[in-house]
């Protein structure tokens, strides 16, 4: 079943964080991921939203997803993001037949 993954992420040294961007796609693909967004400036329609970048993602599978997030190479990659950055990231499973 599909997955999403949806980040709101609040980017404090976009030096450090191109870093990561430069690295990401070779390491997300090997993994079946497709970007569906990513928003610096989202448009918020109730409550508050302070992250300086939302972005979602989507992988065939849970298990594809937690491949690649505990991969070795996107580790060592989001080393860089977490250094450069503070957010929340969360999973969620697409509706059954979507």
């Amino acid at each position: 079943m599909t997955v999403y993954i949806i980040a709101e992420i609040t980017i404090h040294d976009r030096d450090t964080y191109a870093r990561y961007e430069a690295g990401f796609a070779e390491v997300f693909t090997r993994y079946n991921g497709t970007m569906l967004a990513v928003d610096d400036a989202p448009r918020c329609l109730e409550g508050e939203w302070s992250a300086t970048r939302s972005v979602l993602i989507s992988f065939p599978s849970a298990e594809e997803a937690d491949a690649w997030y505990a991969s070795q190479a996107y580790q060592d990659l989001a080393k860089h993001r977490l250094a450069a950055s503070s957010g929340n990231i969360i999973v969620v499973d697409a509706l059954p037949g979507t």
